[in-house]
């Protein structure tokens, strides 16, 4: 494995001549249904750059979806799934189990919040974790309605649809929908009525209201949401707010699950999201960060909780694979071995700096927000109005493109720029993609 040089490279335009020629065959044998943010085609991945096929080395702001954290090609990940891939790829735990599995359930009852007995169950992706912390919290409730926020992204099977928020591009078409489940307002400060102070307690007290109201308190399975938002605009719930629901959920025998999946995994400048306020959910589901780039998800919970589910009632075939597994091992080991907690709040205090010198000069910034490596920036038409721009975001996503840095975009409104580098990106790296986000925004 040699070592991709870290530093940003353009040999040809964006995309280039041989990605041209692969988006041709991918135009026609990949269903269109299948997008992609950037069509250049990846050769190889590390540290803080993708590298595609022509030879141009971009800065790497995306990770992939915050999936690796610890680089794309970490030496740590690389060397144990090598290892176990090697020895055998699959025997499926469910017919014969392997000690891989049971050493990252170990690992995750000591990294998650709270000091209570906990276990763990394997999947393949942070939708099965979700849709399984849904059963796991019926069967042991003895209840249906599940609730959930405005700006929630909890995945695109069946029941994770009618979860997440947003229409387009995740649910449009794709019903009918699960029932039995309820939306509430969330905590979104810079948009909230009455002002970022007054919007935790205003919120918290909004939501229980209506959970209460509408739907009875005693009905309630779960309560899902992300401790910082990702897809929906990488919202950070006012102060309080998560608090509130958390004392709630207590209070009325709900299964309070903390949805860490895009937060999770040091990404936040902690290890999980939800440690900002102090919140010890009942259930934690991650997957991305969780394995370096392998697939690979889990739901993390309270002993009891996680028991109720009968014997074969949570599994599948994959679940759990033994590659994904060792490199899951990898991966927490870099975390801890590089501090990545302590890289990942780093990264926030430069960006947020350069940012907010950003937002002096250009009035179409109207949020800056996030925390650790997981940084947005929130694009208006006119800060009085806060009209979302969703051109200007398009913009100057397409202006870092052609530029050699991959950014993403998200947000209900599709006016959010997301920062998500991986944690183990140089300093030169970072300052000089904030450079090319500076030189975007005086061009568009």
């Amino acid at each position: 494995m040699t070592a991709i040089p870290q530093e940003r490279r353009l040999v040809t335009a964006i995309p280039g001549p041989k990605s041209q020629e692969l988006q041709a065959r991918r135009t026609a044998a990949v269903a269109g249904g299948v997008g992609s943010v950037l069509p250049v085609f990846a050769a190889r991945a590390g540290g803080g750059i993708v590298e595609d096929v022509d030879g141009n080395r971009l800065i790497d702001f995306g990770s992939g979806i915050a999936v690796t954290s610890v680089g794309a090609s970490a030496e740590a990940v690389v060397r144990r799934a090598s290892a176990q891939l090697a020895e055998f790829t699959h025997t499926c735990f469910m017919v014969t189990p392997y000690e891989g599995y049971v050493e990252v359930c170990e690992r995750l009852a000591e990294v998650t919040p709270g000091d209570h007995a906990k276990k763990s169950a394997l999947f393949n992706s942070g939708a099965e974790a979700v849709e399984n912390a849904v059963k796991i919290a019926r069967s042991h409730t003895g209840r249906q309605a599940v609730v959930v926020f405005d700006h929630g992204y909890h995945g695109r099977t069946n029941l994770t649809m009618a979860l997440t928020a947003k229409n387009m591009p995740y649910k449009n078409g794709f019903g009918p929908f699960a029932p039995e489940i309820y939306r509430v307002p969330v905590a979104y400060g810079y948009r909230w009525p009455t002002g970022p102070e007054n919007c935790g307690p205003e919120a918290s007290a909004q939501a229980i209201d209506q959970i209460s109201k509408q739907i009875g308190a005693e009905n309630v399975a779960a309560i899902v949401i992300e401790p910082l938002l990702g897809e929906g605009g990488f919202i950070e719930p006012a102060k309080g707010f998560l608090p509130a629901l958390a004392k709630f959920a207590q209070d009325n025998g709900i299964v309070f699950v903390a949805d860490e999946i895009q937060s999770g995994f040091c990404r936040t400048g902690q290890w999980f999201a939800c440690e900002d306020e102090g919140v010890v959910p009942d259930l934690i589901t991650t997957a991305k960060g969780i394995a370096g780039g392998l697939p690979l998800a889990a739901v993390t919970g309270r002993a009891e909780i996680m028991d109720a589910a009968h014997s074969g009632g949570l599994g599948g075939t994959y679940g759990g694979n033994p590659v994904a597994c060792a490199a899951a091992l990898g991966a927490i080991e870099t975390m801890k071995e590089q501090d990545l907690v302590s890289k990942a709040r780093h990264i926030e205090t430069v960006m947020k700096g350069r940012l907010s010198a950003l937002s002096e000069k250009y009035d179409i910034i109207g949020d800056i927000r996030g925390r650790g490596a997981m940084i947005a920036i929130e694009l208006v038409k006119d800060r009085g109005t806060k009209e979302p721009n969703p051109e200007a975001t398009a913009a100057l996503a397409k202006a870092c493109h052609l530029a050699g840095l991959l950014v993403l975009t998200c947000g209900t409104y599709g006016n959010v720029l997301r920062f998500l580098p991986p944690l183990v990106i140089g300093e030169d790296l970072l300052r000089e993609g904030l450079d090319i986000i500076e030189q975007a925004f005086s061009a568009v």
